[in-house]
């Protein structure tokens, strides 16, 4: 969960390492943003999640080994207080809905978005997910 007290945590996954880069330098100027790791596949991604434990995971949906819809499914399965944000090449709404399927909180379109762009998505996406993880605490306390 966010605090106000801390950065909004988050880990970049794409295959491309230029990409990677280029958005973890831009990230970085962003006060209440902190780029905690990177992972160039789905599978990378499963592996540092527990060690890195990010608030949102920006996912990019084609990748080698584990593209970014199946490692949103299992991402969001195993561990429900992260936030996925999907990355997408094309506008194709097959993608799109793929990836909402799989649970990610939004998808943007690295063509047409900006970092800006990005940015509130993040903000939202772990906003979002931070009033799910306390109604969640709410509910178990009533049960």
């Amino acid at each position: 969960m966010v605090t106000q007290h801390s950065g909004i945590r988050v880990l970049l996954v794409d295959d491309h390492r230029i990409l990677r880069e280029g958005l973890r330098s831009c990230l970085e100027s962003v006060p209440n943003i902190e780029v905690v790791g990177d992972a160039c596949n789905g599978e990378e991604a499963m592996r540092c999640i527990e060690k890195l434990q990010p608030h949102v995971v920006v996912m990019d949906i084609n990748m080698p080994k584990m593209d970014g819809v199946t490692a949103t499914r299992l991402m969001t399965g195993q561990y429900p207080d992260v936030a996925v944000v999907g990355l997408s090449v094309t506008e194709d709404q097959y993608h799109k809905a793929a990836m909402e399927r799989a649970g990610a909180l939004g998808v943007l379109t690295k063509g047409k978005q900006g970092v800006d762009e990005l940015c509130r998505e993040i903000e939202k996406a772990a906003a979002m997910m931070s009033f799910i993880s306390q109604a969640r605490k709410k509910t178990a306390l009533l049960n």
